[in-house]
């Protein structure tokens, strides 16, 4: 009982303490949306999240991963689990159309998925539990990570490096614009879609119009793959699984009279589940040899998973939903359940090693116009979400930690 009521009274000394600085959550926020950097690209962005935690009494570990990824380890004065807290830092190449004074000063690159926002309310909801870690129990591990938009990604990478292998719990969150502030969603169980990409390069033999006997077409033998290809999902895939194939790309440019000597094809894969994305890749595999034997074309696949489906804890899920639901947080409103996403999220790697979950942060703009999803060049949030963002895992971080 007295250990319940001292994590009680530490989670509101650090409720008080996020309260009190929201607006530096904001003023960092718009500072990292003015100056974007691209996935595995952020030197001066892991330099500014360095920077901050010079002098304070952490270990920070840098170039962790495969390009900038920073994790800092926050010891509490007391024996107790150890959990890990991730916020991504990168942003996409998207022109931004948003009217706001912190445009992004990069042309041509934009913080349009609200990683700005992630590292915000992480680092100030860091540097709050630094100043109460002789009160707090166990050890934190703050993971700022890089490229969560370009595969590989940071995340795999992070895993495989080790700082991470004693962790006992991972948390995630993630800014959405479709539900209002005050609002966190959460899904159990497979929440996102695992992610692959192809290129097909069809080569057959060119030639000239006039004369099509003399010539192979790839053309025609890309346009039959494209048709045969969306019969994965319709006629060999489970009606009650989830599974989506995208041809995204078809450079069959060339002269209007001309007959292509060779084609690229480019597409991406969605599935919730590890048998679902064998079933796919197995029927592309062999859709590509049929398409070699009827057109006498040569088929060069290349066949890349890229992130896993992403798959919260249902026990840590059900723990969180319970924290969060007792909360009485004037700041958080409503906790809800999400629909199943088919987006993709390298936090999935996280969650193949370690117990956890990923939640959701509303962050709808105020006003009467429309709110834009993420990755859309007017993409904006509701900077009120970042303290929402900050209190939900601060209740998490205390309750979770301070357990028997």
């Amino acid at each position: 009982m007295t250990q319940q009521i001292q994590t009680e009274e530490t989670k509101q000394q650090l409720l008080k303490l996020l309260v009190s600085r929201k607006d530096e959550m904001v003023s960092i926020r718009r500072h990292l949306h003015q100056h974007p950097e691209l996935s595995f690209k952020e030197e001066k962005t892991a330099q500014y999240i360095a920077d901050f935690y010079s002098g304070k009494d952490v270990e920070v570990q840098t170039h962790v991963g495969n390009g900038y990824g920073i994790v800092v380890t926050i010891r509490g004065g007391k024996p107790g689990k150890t959990i890990g807290l991730r916020a991504d830092f990168d942003a996409l190449p998207i022109l931004e159309e948003t009217d706001v004074p912190f445009k992004s000063q990069n042309e041509g690159v934009m913080h349009a998925c609200g990683h700005d926002g992630h590292t915000a309310y992480m680092l100030v909801l860091a540097d709050c539990l630094i100043e109460l870690k002789d009160q707090l129990s166990g050890t934190i591990k703050i993971i700022h990570q890089h490229a969560e938009e370009t595969p590989p990604g940071g995340a795999k990478s992070i895993v495989e490096s080790g700082v991470l292998d004693e962790l006992d719990a991972v948390f995630g969150t993630h800014l959405f614009p479709s539900h209002p502030t005050g609002t966190v969603g959460y899904r159990s169980g497979y929440a996102m879609a695992g992610r692959t990409y192809f290129k097909l390069v069809v080569q057959g033999k060119g030639g000239h119009g006039s004369s099509p006997q003399n010539a192979n077409d790839p053309i025609v033998a890309g346009a039959h793959f494209i048709t045969a290809v969306q019969t994965v999902v319709s006629r060999r895939l489970n009606p009650f699984d989830m599974g989506v194939v995208t041809i995204g790309s078809f450079d069959g440019k060339g002269s209007f009279n001309i007959i292509k000597d060779s084609i690229t094809i480019e597409g991406d894969v969605r599935y919730m589940n590890e048998k679902t994305q064998e079933l796919i890749s197995r029927e592309i595999h062999r859709m590509v040899k049929g398409i070699e034997v009827q057109f006498d074309v040569t088929c060069d696949l290349t066949y890349t998973t890229d992130y896993p489906p992403l798959f919260n804890d249902t026990g840590v899920t059900a723990e969180v939903v319970a924290i969060l639901g007792d909360a009485a947080d004037p700041d958080i409103k409503e906790v809800t359940e999400f629909a199943v996403s088919s987006g993709s999220e390298d936090f999935a790697y996280y969650l193949e090693k370690t117990p956890g979950t990923f939640f959701y942060i509303g962050c709808k703009p105020k006003g009467e116009g429309p709110a834009y999803f993420n990755h859309h060049p007017k993409f904006d949030i509701d900077e009120d979400a970042l303290l929402v963002a900050a209190k939900a895992v601060a209740h998490v971080v205390c309750s979770y930690q301070g357990e028997e």
